[in-house]
């Protein structure tokens, strides 16, 4: 594996975290609490190795980055989702770890309270990465990438 390997990995990772992060959401409404506590920590752990697999990538493509190549209606949509999936993903991280503390220490009433919020800003972390990933490397990718060069 290489480092350009890890767009796809990362995107691989989100989609594991939107599967677990869902079905914890299920199961928890659903009394299931132990499923969802396995769940949430397959989530948690994916996510953490999603974090390192973007860290390494970007600290070794540097400000290289490949630029986003379709236009017309679908421009603006793909800037405005990946807008707000950086500003949602920075919440997201201070988030789950102040939503994770109250576990810890067995607060399941503050968890719950800050888990309202978590829930759904994660989520739509992770789905929008995938779908920025499928964007564009895969339905729009540019010409070097399209051909294989």
């Amino acid at each position: 594996m290489s480092v350009s390997d890890l767009p796809a990995v990362n995107a691989s990772l989100n989609l594991v975290s939107t599967v677990f992060i869902s079905m914890g959401w299920y199961l928890i409404r659903h009394g299931a609490w132990r499923r969802h506590m396995a769940c949430m920590i397959t989530a948690v752990i994916s996510s953490t190795f999603f974090l390192a697999g973007y860290v390494v990538y970007h600290a070794h493509v540097g400000e290289k980055s490949t630029a986003f190549a379709a236009q017309g209606i679908v421009r603006p949509v793909y800037f405005a989702m990946l807008i707000s999936h950086i500003l949602f993903a920075f919440v997201t991280l201070p988030l789950v770890i102040l939503t994770l503390i109250p576990v810890f220490r067995r607060r399941w009433d503050r968890h719950r309270r800050i888990a309202r919020w978590t829930m759904p800003i994660w989520l739509y972390v992770s789905v929008t990465g995938v779908l920025v990933y499928l964007m564009l490397y895969k339905w729009f990718p540019p010409a070097n990438l399209a051909f294989g060069y």
